[in-house]
């Protein structure tokens, strides 16, 4: 199967939304998602605010991107799963570098939680420990040592659920944060030893029946 060609997403529009007590207010996981596709400007919209360069001079010499993470590492990839394949999310290009052609969207989705397989975008998080370890911030010891790094990853990726949760309460969408098949995943992904598949969020339109 051929893999699918790079996205050049459209440039985020920061404009409109509700305001963030209101987003605060109305963020609330939504499992009943329905299968109609983002607009491109949307799902652009969407991944900048997951993990987004919000400015070019950020700590330690690198960007900064709208998600926080231990020195600077930015050791979370956010891979975009849709109908067509699945993508590596370049916050630095803006644009969708193609991953695997095919649908593997159904591996986004833990065993017995089938009820957003048909959710149009599914973000699956992948942790690249190497960055923590190699990371061109503060040198901390703890960036050495596998438990350490297992509790910054795993805030980390938080911080970016944290936001797509925001930002899809802000837009009237509806997301769900949830385990996945990583061992699935990381095989069809061609994962490097170093990275691993941790978590997945559902994204999308509420089904007809949530809408207001």
């Amino acid at each position: 199967m051929t893999r699918p060609s790079p996205v050049d997403l459209p440039r985020p529009r920061l404009r409109g939304g509700k305001s963030l007590p209101e987003c605060l207010k109305r963020r609330a996981t939504i499992r009943e998602i329905g299968g109609v596709k983002l607009p491109l400007q949307l799902l652009s919209n969407l991944l900048w605010a997951a993990c987004g360069v919000n400015r070019r001079k950020g700590p330690f010499g690198g960007v900064g991107i709208t998600a926080a993470s231990a020195s600077n590492s930015q050791e979370i990839d956010v891979y975009v799963a849709l109908e067509r394949g699945v993508y590596r999310f370049d916050a630095r290009l803006h644009r969708l570098q193609p991953v695997v052609a095919g649908d593997l969207r159904a591996m986004a989705i833990g065993p017995g939680q089938r009820v957003a397989m048909t959710g149009p975008v599914q973000l699956i998080y992948v942790v690249d420990v190497h960055r923590l370890s190699h990371t061109s911030g503060f040198q901390e010891p703890g960036l050495q040592d596998p438990e350490v790094q297992k509790s910054y990853y795993y805030v980390d990726t938080g911080l970016i659920a944290g936001n797509v949760y925001l930002f899809a309460a802000s837009q009237g969408l509806a997301a769900w944060f949830h385990n996945c098949d990583r061992a699935a995943l990381a095989k069809k992904l061609e994962l490097r030893p170093e990275q691993s598949v941790l978590f997945a969020q559902t994204v999308g339109y509420p089904s007809e029946h949530r809408r207001e």
